[in-house]
């Protein structure tokens, strides 16, 4: 199940949630002061380390334009 990052609109706290994608949008009570006023936001992440993986359009790491990553000099 994805989790979402959100706002309340009454005190400002960000709170995560994870439930359906069908929900993700859905009012969620804040921890803090209970409002269900809350918005969705757009997260962001980093990943960092771990193997390339040679799925994508392109076939190489996202962002490459090779067909693989057997000339990568990462």
């Amino acid at each position: 199940m994805p989790l979402y990052e959100y706002r309340c609109q009454d005190c400002g706290r960000r709170h995560d949630r994870r439930r359906p994608f069908a929900e993700a949008d859905d009012p969620t009570p804040c921890p803090d002061c209970e409002s269900t006023r809350s918005k969705r936001l757009l997260s962001t992440f980093a990943c960092t380390g771990g193997e390339r993986s040679s799925a994508g359009s392109g076939g190489g790491c996202a962002g490459c334009a090779a067909s693989s990553c057997a000339g990568c000099r990462r």
